[in-house]
C-alpha cells in the first residue's frame, strides 16, 4: 500500500509525514486526560507555598483565640470575674475576635468558591 502511495505522491517519507500531521490533529481522550491532569498537578504544585502559609496564619490565630477563650472561662469559672474582664479587654482592643473572622472566611471561603466555580462549569 505504501508503495503505491509512495509512487503517487513521491517518497515514503512525504507519506509518512502526512500522517503524522493528520494525527498530530487528533487529541485522544486518553492525551485529553493527561494534559489535564498535568495541569492540575502544576496547579496544586504552584500553590504549595500559599497553602502552608495559609495554615500556619490560620493555625496561629487560632491558637491564640482558643487560649484567650480558656482563660476567659477559667477566670469566670474561677470567680475572677476581674481578670476575665481584664483578658476580654485585651481581645477586644486587638480585635482578635474580627481576624479570626477574616481569617476562617478566607481559609474555608477560598475552597467554598473554589466548589461554587467548579459546579457553574
Amino acid at each position: 500500500m505504501m508503495g503505491i502511495l509512495a509512487k503517487i505522491f513521491g517518497s515514503k517519507e512525504v507519506i509518512k509525514s502526512g500522517i503524522e500531521l493528520v494525527d498530530s490533529f487528533h487529541t485522544s481522550t486518553e492525551e485529553e486526560i493527561r494534559a489535564k491532569t498535568d495541569a492540575k498537578v502544576a496547579l496544586l504544585s504552584a500553590y504549595a507555598p500559599f497553602k502552608i502559609a495559609q495554615r500556619v496564619i490560620a493555625f496561629s490565630f487560632t491558637f491564640v483565640y482558643l487560649s484567650c477563650f480558656g482563660l476567659v472561662l477559667g477566670f469566670t469559672l474561677a470567680g475572677q470575674v476581674n481578670d476575665a474582664e481584664l483578658v476580654k479587654q485585651v481581645l477586644e482592643d486587638f480585635q482578635v475576635g474580627v481576624a479570626m473572622l477574616i481569617i476562617l472566611g478566607f481559609y474555608f471561603g477560598g475552597g467554598m468558591a473554589e466548589g461554587i466555580l467548579e459546579k457553574r462549569k
